[in-house]
């Protein structure tokens, strides 16, 4: 495996997404925003298999573009559709570097994450610290209406969030974007100026009973070892919940980091590439004994259901919350002719016990909605009681 592994999931809106052997599951955008809208996106069946030749189809298909004078990406876009492989997808130059971008733990945006609720609205859910958004006085639980004239009602997230970012090959730092919001009864406009910024991928709070909760929203470059020095840091013997709802997933090295925090060595997950098993495994000296709880929900995928079916398998961590996404096909990326990146399917992954997610997801211990912090920190009590 190359040092770039990862996860991602295909761009919706424009051309698609994924990259170097890739697991997949996050956008873009979605490493520095929101919520995806999950159940619109579940595999139709379970672990679908790979089509026969899809690699060569779609590269050959680029190359006889590029010689005819015609469009390799839209090519190669072309024959991806015709595969019925829908988690394959293929990037623009600039969504590829953007992609690459946002996995180092950097994007171009406003500093918006965001949510749409069940009427279709686009509701703020975080806003970055020190971010243009945060700069501009908007607000957690403000409404977003429209983006540069672009009503938002009833889109799906991370198209919003495409809008926010503007186009991949020609947005950045200092565009200007309008946005439309409302509070209350009062409705008004903001222009903002995009910028650089750092996605927060890990944080870290204290709870009650010194239980440390750590909150993953992504595994970009670093996050697994920022797992580490949070656990490292954490007070001795007490409780720890490792936050993974919403975490679409990203470098599946930094996955398997975050797992050796809490592993003393052994298998992580297995993987397949045209029919070749592959296995990743933990570093030895992982914390074991430690109380812990993992939190998922619907939102979590890839990367981050591989980390929760390692911590699961290997009875490490109860696991809390709802079923999680379902994202466990392998990609690897084909370059084209004219700098665009195909991501095609080559395989799936499998959890220790051999357990497929593509298409199923991965059922907690304990079913929790709205209220799985608290059934954590309850789970935590027990177990740290009979310790």
């Amino acid at each position: 495996m190359s040092g770039r592994d990862l996860f991602c999931e295909p761009r919706r809106i424009r051309h698609g997404a994924a990259l170097t052997l890739v697991f997949a599951s996050v956008l873009v955008a979605g490493a520095a925003t929101g919520s995806f809208d999950d159940a619109a996106r579940r595999p139709a069946s379970p672990e679908q298999a790979v089509p026969a030749g899809h690699r060569e189809a779609v590269t050959e298909a680029a190359a006889r573009a590029m010689a005819d004078g015609k469009s390799p990406m839209e090519a190669a876009e072309r024959a991806v559709s015709r595969s019925g492989d829908r988690w394959s997808a293929v990037y623009s130059r600039g969504e590829y570097q953007e992609f690459e971008e946002a996995l180092d733990g950097e994007y171009t945006g406003v500093g918006l994450s965001a949510r749409r609720e069940r009427d279709g609205r686009i509701r703020v859910t975080r806003v970055q610290p020190g971010s243009p958004a945060a700069v501009a006085g908007i607000r957690t639980g403000d409404r977003l209406r429209s983006v540069d004239g672009t009503d938002v009602d009833g889109r799906p997230v991370t198209e919003v969030v495409s809008l926010l970012r503007g186009d991949a090959d020609d947005a950045s730092a200092g565009t200007r974007v309008r946005l439309g919001l409302q509070r209350g009864t009062r409705a008004w406009s903001e222009v903002v100026r995009r910028a650089r910024l750092s996605t927060d991928s890990v944080t870290v709070r204290r709870l009650a009973r010194d239980i440390t909760m750590i909150k993953v929203a992504a595994f970009t470059k670093g996050s697994g070892d920022l797992v580490r020095h949070a656990v490292d840091a954490a007070p001795k013997r007490a409780g720890i919940v490792l936050d993974l709802r919403g975490n679409s997933g990203g470098l599946v090295t930094e996955a398997v980091t975050a797992a050796s925090a809490f592993l003393d060595g052994g298998l992580v997950a297995t993987y397949d590439v045209d029919g070749e098993e592959q296995a990743l495994h933990a570093d030895p000296g992982g914390d074991t004994t430690r109380p812990l709880v993992a939190l998922v929900d619907g939102g979590t995928m890839s990367a981050a259901e591989l980390l929760t079916g390692a911590l699961q398998d290997r009875g490490r961590a109860v696991v809390v919350g709802t079923r999680t996404f379902g994202k466990g096909s392998v990609q690897m990326p084909s370059r084209l002719p004219d700098g665009s990146v195909a991501e095609l399917t080559v395989g799936h992954y499998r959890t220790p016990s051999g357990r497929g997610v593509d298409g199923r997801g991965i059922t907690p211990d304990l079913e929790a909605g709205d209220e799985a912090l608290e059934r954590a920190e309850t789970v935590l009590s027990g177990l740290g009681d009979a310790s």
